[in-house]
């Protein structure tokens, strides 16, 4: 998908990715077989991408071509008795976005708003489901963990520049979704779903929509009391303390991120070696769900040790 920014960014010569994506395992063109593979192996539902940069090539302009290509899986997944939830973001954004001034720009919300409206009024039709955003705060989890350097440290570097370069904006201006940390990008991330939500469900109410968090399990050693638990407000209370009014909020959970008192820490073996690891780390196993309102239990596993879901980003 060369319309989209992380592919640009793929490209540089000095990529902050180690390997091009390419065709992957070109599920674009194999998904007829792969949700077979899926509706074989017992599953009920299945989550996949619609592509930013593919429905909306140029800034207004929609692609019959790349909406009847998802009709197409929406379809077969009802052909197969799945029921399909689609998300609409999956940390690529096109890049006419980007130039635009991407996930720090006033202008955001009210494009990925009509992206929203396009796909429902669309092919709302055949969905079960919408996820605005795949993790909405990744940006933080990743540089509060010690996962991603600082943003600071990243515009300084090559692979920044060149990106900058090849999209033509200037290093400052450049912010593509995974980066986007700042107390202004969250809310440009946040005002954005808000705006997806509401154009979702004045065309459908009946379809739910909600986003996805990554939310880490947060631990304090001895001594890093006060930073975990500032970690903890940044990375899942604020956003978590926004979405009081979506239909679910999708919970991804795929490590421990351990803080002391100078801050992210990681991982210390046990010497007991537990089970899944023979190095003796002990080990915390991943999962997803939903969490919603109703229901007598309010979050509903849809990940690790469940066959009932499976997702995808296209």
């Amino acid at each position: 998908n060369s319309n989209c920014d992380i592919w640009v960014m793929e490209q540089t010569p000095h990529s902050m990715f180690r390997e091009k994506s390419g065709t992957a395992c070109d599920h674009y063109h194999r998904f007829p077989d792969d949700i077979r593979l899926l509706a074989d192996l017992g599953f009920n539902s299945y989550r996949f991408s619609i592509e930013w940069a593919r429905v909306e090539p140029v800034p207004g302009e929609f692609s019959n071509d790349a909406l009847d290509h998802y009709r197409q899986m929406l379809q077969c997944c009802h052909d197969h008795n799945l029921q399909p939830f689609v998300t609409l973001h999956h940390f690529t954004s096109p890049i006419w976005l980007i130039q635009e001034g991407g996930w720090l720009s006033e202008r955001t919300p009210e494009r990925f708003a009509g992206y929203a409206r396009q796909v429902t009024e669309t092919l709302g039709d055949l969905i079960s489901g919408i996820c605005t955003i795949n993790e909405a705060n990744i940006g933080r989890v990743l540089t509060s963990s010690g996962m991603m350097p600082p943003l600071s440290v990243l515009k300084a570097g090559d692979a920044w520049q060149e990106a900058a370069s090849a999209m033509n904006v200037t290093a400052d201006d450049f912010m593509p979704f995974l980066f986007a940390t700042s107390d202004r990008a969250m809310e440009i991330v946040m005002h954005a779903h808000h705006k997806a939500m509401a154009e979702i469900r004045s065309i459908n109410a009946d379809i739910p929509s909600g986003v996805t968090l990554a939310v880490q399990d947060i631990v304090a050693i001895p001594g890093g009391e006060s930073i975990a638990a500032e970690q903890r407000h940044q990375v899942n209370d604020v956003y978590l303390n926004q979405l009081g009014n979506d239909d679910f909020v999708g919970v991804q959970c795929y490590s421990r991120h351990r803080f002391d008192s100078e801050g992210p820490i990681g991982p210390v073996a046990t010497g007991g070696g537990r089970r899944g690891d023979a190095d003796g780390l002990r080990v915390l196993a991943p999962g997803a769900g939903i969490l919603h309102q109703t229901g007598p239990c309010r979050i509903r596993l849809a990940g690790t040790g469940n066959r009932k879901r499976h997702r995808h980003r296209g």
